[in-house]
């Protein structure tokens, strides 16, 4: 994570040569970038790029639709939210239909083509804002009808700060406006990755399909990788939906929301060479430095596992000529299957295969 040492408006402190801010014109609210979409930029693969992101808490219609207003209730001063926040809430809309999200593209990667794998590398994510919010909106999460427990929408205002050994932590109350307080480490990533879908209309934000999108797998923080099919001629990439913490499952609806700046690395692999390296993939495949992450998604969970399950299996035969009943009894025997979340329309399910087990074996 990136040291916080103040609010990070648009622009300020900017070190890549390629930066994308997110100003009105370069982001999308609700939908994600499909087929035909012109750019807001275009790289290179390989090219490493700073782009900074807005979460879409404070900005919504039952928080009031003005982040000044929102935050300024919470103590936040004026000059501590952001810039771009407040133009997107004040000169962009989106549809009573559309999603929550924010996302920044679509970025064009020169000779893309259908077929390619995208990866996007997550290289840095530095807070922009030292404040997060928390929210649960009714027929969401997972327990709807039993929370909220009242008629409205619950945005819990979530500060963080840092602790006596200097970690950054987010800190919430074990009663509201009690002094007591419970807090909690940062991870930040983004809840949203993606390319463009090949398709007529713009997909919705909150479902993660083939494209990617809104997956919220917590381990895709600094140094993690994404890999997704490219679906369209320049792969017409994009991120979002910031997040400073999340647990697997996030049940409330949403889990600790706030900007990030971030640094990514978009590389490309042809479309032999991904096969020859995963396998066919049905859905994006998650990366760090000790585990590959198959996914599975569904709007069923049972479902969504035993699609993991079968991405995983297809996995270890492409990757390491693993046969599929010995692959099946291996995953039951050391590989953990976590809940991503249950709270985006489509499910997700992730495995955690230890990379350490098949040293000199590929």
């Amino acid at each position: 994570m990136g040291d916080y040492q103040g609010t990070l408006q648009p622009g300020a402190r900017v070190d890549d040569a390629v930066y994308l801010p997110a100003q009105p014109s370069a982001v999308r609210w609700g939908r994600l970038p499909k087929r035909g979409d012109a750019p807001v930029l275009t790289v290179d693969p390989g090219t490493e790029l700073t782009v900074d992101t807005v979460s879409h808490e404070g900005l919504l219609p039952d928080q009031g639709a003005d982040p000044v207003a929102f935050f300024g209730s919470h103590g936040v001063a004026r000059e501590d939210v952001l810039e771009d926040a407040i133009a997107i809430a004040a000169t962009r809309t989106r549809g009573a239909e559309d999603g929550p999200h924010v996302v920044t593209g679509p970025i064009e990667v020169r000779g893309a083509r259908p077929g390619d794998l995208l990866s996007v590398t997550l290289l840095d994510a530095t807070p922009r804002v030292d404040y997060g919010v928390i929210s649960n909106r009714h027929g969401r999460g997972a327990l709807p009808g039993e929370l909220p427990a009242g008629p409205g929408d619950v945005s819990v205002f979530t500060p963080v700060s840092p602790d006596a050994s200097g970690e950054w932590r987010g800190r919430l109350p074990l009663t509201e406006g009690g002094e007591r307080a419970v807090s909690f480490p940062l991870a930040p990533f983004l809840g949203i990755i993606g390319v463009a879908t090949d398709t007529d209309t713009a997909a919705h934000s909150v479902p993660p399909g083939p494209h990617g999108g809104n997956i919220d797998i917590r381990h895709l923080t600094p140094g993690a990788t994404l890999h997704l099919p490219v679906q369209v001629p320049g792969a017409l990439a994009y991120v979002g939906d910031p997040h400073f913490a999340q647990g697997n499952g996030e049940v409330a609806l949403t889990a600790l929301e706030a900007s990030l700046r971030v640094r990514v690395r978009l590389d490309l692999r042809d479309a032999a060479e991904a096969a020859r390296e995963f396998g066919e993939l049905a859905s994006p495949l998650a990366e760090d430095a000790t585990h590959l992450m198959p996914t599975g998604l569904d709007a069923d969970l049972d479902e969504a596992m035993r699609a993991c399950v079968r991405q995983a299996l297809a996995l270890l035969g492409a990757r390491y000529g693993m046969e599929r009943h010995l692959a099946y009894a291996y995953l039951s025997a050391a590989t953990d299957f976590e809940i991503s979340q249950v709270v985006d329309l489509v499910t997700g399910v992730h495995a955690r295969i230890r990379k350490s087990d098949f040293e000199g074996v590929r």
